[in-house]
């Protein structure tokens, strides 16, 4: 997760760097039922509105949730399918939250009304995203469903009633990338505290679409719109957030952003990129899916490390016999192509993973939706990914 936000509040006020720091463990993002009321387009765990055998029980979740826990997990972010449909969903939240952890409700938000608030209130979630598309028209396009927009809307409006930190999670695509200065407008006339935008990955559902993926030029207009709207919340001192998901090259394309506004801040920007670190999948962040199947992130789904019922999450996650894993946990990653010559490897990590093995089959092959072209990260030999001139105030047209 590249957090916006924060790296445009060290950029208005910087501070010194200090040394790289990892957190004590991974986030986890926690998949804990696959069956969902929506059949959406860019699903990456291809839910469907049934139930799925082999899930895990209430006290096998707390058990792991015990390992988590020892092992120094801060995060878990509860996820689906749609978590509210698991019947135990608040007793688990709750447990989580007695236990210390951050805890999140990832949701599409059409299951939350006047009758279940008050419990989601009671809970005390330090977070609740909620998935919105684009306008109504193409939000329920996209959720497969009329009505899922509205339903959607009053979930958020519901959470932020009741004191919820609530955010718009949205997926970004060639079909939804016109409507995001819509939707940041919709952001502010809502009060919503969080904006966060995801890049289209190459898993599940999201893979059989994967033509329908955004554009480069497109990328890099949404990018421009988000970080002008962040950096006005910033000078203005608003504490509303922004970040985006799925795409470290996020990272790389800022510093060109600050390069043509602050070059004298460059130089300290870098060094706090660099800190940063880029993708952190296999190494900070970690995924559990309904199965008890342990995963590098959610997008890996395809490949299993391990199943948390045969053997402990804290066994499994430092385990480097596993090629993917030794690698993921390498540092430099022992990426190839533009990846592998790139100049800001040490910001970016060489992005994310799964889409370069989705279309070679190969791990370390440089990641296909990286919109920087060869001028801009320092390579030569590969030819023009895109065709664009540096970062201008001219592109920002998304």
């Amino acid at each position: 997760m590249f957090r916006i936000t924060r790296y445009m509040q060290e950029l208005h006020d910087p501070q010194p760097v200090g040394p790289r720091r990892d957190p004590p463990g991974p986030v986890v993002i926690w998949n804990l039922i696959r069956r969902c009321n929506l059949t959406c387009k860019h699903c990456y765990s291809i839910s469907a509105d049934k139930d799925f055998p082999g899930e895990l029980s209430t006290q096998q979740v707390y058990g792991v949730m015990d390992d988590l826990k020892a092992f120094h997990v801060p995060v878990l972010i509860l996820s689906g399918g749609e978590p509210l449909l698991r019947p135990d969903i608040f007793e688990i939240s709750k447990r989580a939250k007695a236990m210390g952890f951050y805890v999140g409700l990832s949701t599409n938000g059409t299951l939350i009304d006047e009758s279940n608030i008050a419990a989601i209130a009671e809970v005390g979630y330090d977070y609740v995203g909620i998935s919105i598309d684009g306008l109504r028209d193409t939000h329920d396009r996209f959720r497969r469903r009329i009505g899922a927009f509205d339903e959607s809307m009053r979930g958020i409006r519901l959470c932020r009633e009741a004191g919820i930190k609530v955010g718009m999670r949205f997926t970004l695509t060639q079909d939804n990338a016109h409507e995001l200065p819509a939707l940041l407008q919709i952001m502010e006339a809502e009060q919503v505290d969080k904006f966060y935008l995801s890049h289209l990955n190459y898993a599940g559902r999201g893979n059989k679409n994967r033509k329908d993926d955004v554009v480069h030029l497109l990328t890099r207009q949404a990018m421009d719109l988000l970080f002008d709207t962040c950096w006005a919340d910033v000078e203005a001192g608003r504490q509303r957030e922004f970040v985006t998901g799925n795409n470290d090259a996020d990272g790389v394309y800022l510093l060109q952003w600050i390069a043509q506004r602050f070059p004298e801040r460059l130089a300290h920007m870098r060094q706090v990129l660099a800190n940063w670190g880029g993708n952190s999948s296999g190494v900070n962040i970690a995924n559990i899916d309904n199965l008890g199947n342990v995963h590098p992130d959610t997008f890996w789904w395809h490949y299993n490390l391990g199943n948390v019922k045969q053997r402990r999450f804290s066994e499994i996650w430092p385990d480097i016999s596993d090629p993917l894993m030794a690698g993921l946990k390498q540092r430099p990653r022992p990426v190839e192509g533009r990846c592998g010559q790139c100049g800001y490897l040490d910001v970016c990590n060489g992005n994310t993973r799964v889409r370069a093995h989705q279309l070679t089959n190969n791990f370390w092959a440089e990641d296909p939706a990286c919109y920087l072209s060869d001028e801009e990260i320092g390579v030569s030999g590969y030819g023009e990914r895109l065709k664009v001139t540096p970062y201008s105030r001219q592109t920002k047209s998304a």
